[in-house]
């Protein structure tokens, strides 16, 4: 009877999936109709967007010229409300978040078009909680770049995205390095993965089983353009079986990216079994016009010396990478961070007096031609 259930429910699965000609005419409409929506919901953002520049402008003008003050912005929020009754988004607050948007991008060519692509909310996400320059811009395209949402982008503030990028940039073997450049861009030195709530004694097989059930949130973890390919993929060589923890395809690198799970710190030798794999990938899984694949190391922990020395000399497209299942402590990034910019500063007090000393003889020139 079983058998028979199951070969019953398997014609009307197969049925099921048949696909008339009409039904891919009329799904290619839908596709239609939600294009649109999409590009009207773009448009709609960008006309708002230049609305509150245009009001952020014209309220720094009137405040540097006619001296208004806050009661005056007030009084505004109150004549808008009194005049267009139901129109919310300008409360005297969010009045003066537009006058602090335009007065931050006014002068930034590279940053105001890309304040016009993202959101109202995103612009306030990232102008509330960033506190350099470098770090707003590090959030405006990486939200551009990696389509974030409000909740995604306030996560990566809380995962100090920012300062790990630039205290810790990724690991990559030379061959990475070399053979593709923007392997930097799209990989990272640690991974962020609490969504799993994983317990601190977790197993490899917690681990594997965590990343697969929450391979949405992973693959935002991942960033832009990773594929999933598949889970414990199968390799043979000669007369053996093996199995790949997990296997993606990264659209940019145009290549197969083969990731194998320790839930214990780096040790040289794993290396060895990353690179085996990837010759296998190479030789069986590669099509003609893709790159040769890439290979990354997840574990719990690593030696940076020892990662340094390792990766010196292997000939394979690799790069380790920690994964942390807590938050990171944002306190004491920004206070490396802030040690980080500390130090680079003598660099360019240095570089200063060089262009005062090449002033100097200008002024002694003037001096003689006066006398």
């Amino acid at each position: 009877m079983k058998k028979k259930a199951a070969r019953k429910a398997k014609t009307v699965r197969s049925k099921a999936m048949v696909v008339s000609p009409v039904e891919r005419a009329f799904d290619e409409i839908v596709e239609l109709i939600r294009a649109a929506r999409q590009q009207a919901v773009r448009t709609v953002n960008t006309e708002l967007i230049e609305l509150y520049w245009r009001i952020g402008d014209y309220l720094h003008r009137k405040i540097e010229s006619d001296g208004w003050a806050k009661g005056t912005v007030v009084q505004l929020a109150a004549y808008i409300a009194q005049r267009e009754p139901g129109l919310r988004g300008f409360s005297p607050q969010n009045l003066w978040r537009m006058r602090q948007f335009f007065v931050t991008y006014r002068d930034d060519p590279k940053l105001s078009p890309l304040v016009r692509v993202l959101p109202w909310t995103h612009n306030l996400i990232v102008l509330g909680q960033s506190k350099r320059p470098e770090e707003r811009e590090f959030y405006l395209r990486m939200a551009v770049q990696e389509h974030w949402s409000k909740r995604e982008l306030e996560r990566q503030f809380r995962l100090a995205a920012f300062e790990r990028a630039v205290l810790h940039p990724p690991r990559l073997s030379p061959a990475v390095r070399q053979d593709y450049g923007a392997a930097a861009s799209v990989f990272k030195d640690a991974y962020v993965v609490e969504f799993l709530n994983l317990p601190d004694d977790h197993s490899e097989a917690d681990l594997h089983r965590g990343l697969l059930a929450r391979l949405k949130a992973f693959l935002i973890e991942l960033g832009r353009d990773f594929c999933f390919v598949g889970s414990e993929y199968p390799v043979q060589v000669g007369g053996r079986d093996f199995a790949l923890d997990l296997l993606f395809f990264h659209r940019g690198l145009n290549c197969l990216v083969a990731i194998e799970l320790k839930v214990d710190r780096f040790e040289p030798e794993y290396l060895g079994k990353l690179g085996f794999y990837l010759e296998a990938l190479d030789r069986d899984a590669r099509k003609p016009h893709e790159n040769p694949a890439i290979g990354l190391l997840l574990c719990a922990s690593k030696d940076s010396e020892v990662v340094e020395y390792a990766l010196s000399r292997t000939l394979s497209p690799a790069l380790i990478a920690e994964y942390q299942t807590q938050l990171p402590d944002k306190k004491l990034l920004a206070a490396k961070l802030h040690e980080f910019y500390a130090q680079n500063a003598p660099e360019q007090a240095r570089a200063k007096p060089t262009s005062k000393s090449a002033a100097k003889p200008k002024k002694r020139k003037n001096d003689g031609a006066a006398k």
